[in-house]
């Protein structure tokens, strides 16, 4: 393997951080009005400034740092994810009735977060270490897929259906990548889908949410009323937006208008140019992405550039089709744009992790 360094990406970096400056700008659009509480209208701008640079610092070290040592860490990386998932359980703090966050003085860190970025690093080694048994099902698919389940099934006692969801289907992409026989899947698909079914039935508040996605307008008030508001915030919109501080969802209608539904007020602000041009930045990153994964110089480098850009892809998909209400509601942060500082960090360190790769493609 060649490890010759040339320069990282710059249409990656130059795509992360125009939606980077987009998210600090419509934080503050979006939170401007909740956080007069704190008598700040910048509180939470000011907050996503910080974590938007230590995120960049991240970004910029890990950019420098030769993948391959990811490698070497991985398993220390994993088993302290599975760590801070049970640490959560025992001393968490709940939010919105989900023991998802450690407190830490006046900030706080989500080890769902962390664990994403550990399981990809982890089953990126397992599968370049192990790709001729990768087409056997017993020693090759359950061993690959036992390695995300453990955390997913950590994640679920909080529990965290948005979190687990981004995490299984980015294990899911790499597995496939590394060779899984489609039959395989097939049969597991089966059962998966079974699993998903309990998962919902045992909550009634999943079922509630299924339901309301399927018709919101049965239930306005309650189940259905996210949906209901955030299809209020992007109609108006119309092709051209309200005005860039304009959206009158944000005034206490839309829950969540600077975290979650943070889409929703680009699209009434900015309307479907600006809307447009978010998802554009993106397929721009995804498309880099899958060249790095696909010219990169080793299995592992490959594989591991898959799982950062397929992580980035399905958190995308899955906010964007809730907010639009294509999906069931869902907790799900819209990577560089939605406001927190676990998910910024995390998110900006792993494609400081793809531009290393990129620098020793092909």
């Amino acid at each position: 393997m060649s490890k010759s360094r040339s320069a990282p990406d710059f249409v990656i970096i130059f795509a992360t951080l125009f939606l980077l400056g987009i998210g600090i700008v419509m934080v503050y659009s979006a939170s401007a009005i909740v956080a007069q509480k704190f008598n700040d209208p910048f509180f939470f701008a000011k907050r996503q400034l910080i974590f938007a640079l230590l995120g960049i610092t991240s970004m910029y070290l890990t950019m420098n740092l030769d993948y391959w040592i990811w490698k070497r860490w991985a398993k220390i990386g994993f088993y302290a994810s599975i760590g801070l998932l049970i640490l959560v359980l025992v001393i968490g703090i709940e939010v919105n009735g989900s023991k998802s966050w450690l407190g830490i003085g006046a900030f706080g860190i989500q080890p769902g977060e962390f664990a994403k970025l550990g399981v990809v690093a982890f089953l990126a080694r397992w599968l370049s270490d192990n790709q001729k048994q990768i087409v056997q099902f017993r020693k090759g698919l359950v061993p690959a897929l036992a390695i995300p389940a453990v955390c997913f099934g950590l994640i679920m006692l909080q529990p965290d259906l948005g979190t687990g969801t981004v995490l299984m289907g980015t294990a899911l992409v790499m597995i496939f990548a590394a060779g899984a026989k489609i039959s395989h899947f097939a049969g597991l698909g089966v059962l998966g889908l079974a699993g998903f079914v309990g998962l919902v039935l045992s909550a009634p508040y999943r079922i509630k949410r299924i339901t309301s996605f399927l018709d919101p307008w049965q239930d306005p008030l309650n189940t259905g009323y996210q949906i209901i508001q955030s299809l209020y915030a992007i109609g108006p919109g119309g092709l051209f937006g309200l005005g860039l501080g304009q959206s009158r969802q944000k005034h206490f209608y839309l829950p969540e208008p600077y975290n979650d539904f943070i889409f929703s007020v680009i699209a009434e602000e900015l309307g479907f140019v600006g809307g447009s041009l978010v998802l554009l930045l993106f397929l721009l990153l995804l498309w880099r992405g899958m060249r790095t994964a696909i010219t990169a110089p080793d299995l592992f480098g490959s594989l591991l550039a898959l799982g950062i850009i397929g992580m980035i892809a399905i958190q995308v998909v899955i906010n964007v089709g809730v907010v639009t209400g294509m999906f069931p509601v869902t907790g799900i942060t819209l990577p560089f744009l939605s406001y927190g500082g676990s998910s910024l960090t995390l998110m900006l360190t792993g494609v400081g992790v793809l531009l290393n790769i990129s620098r020793f493609s092909r």
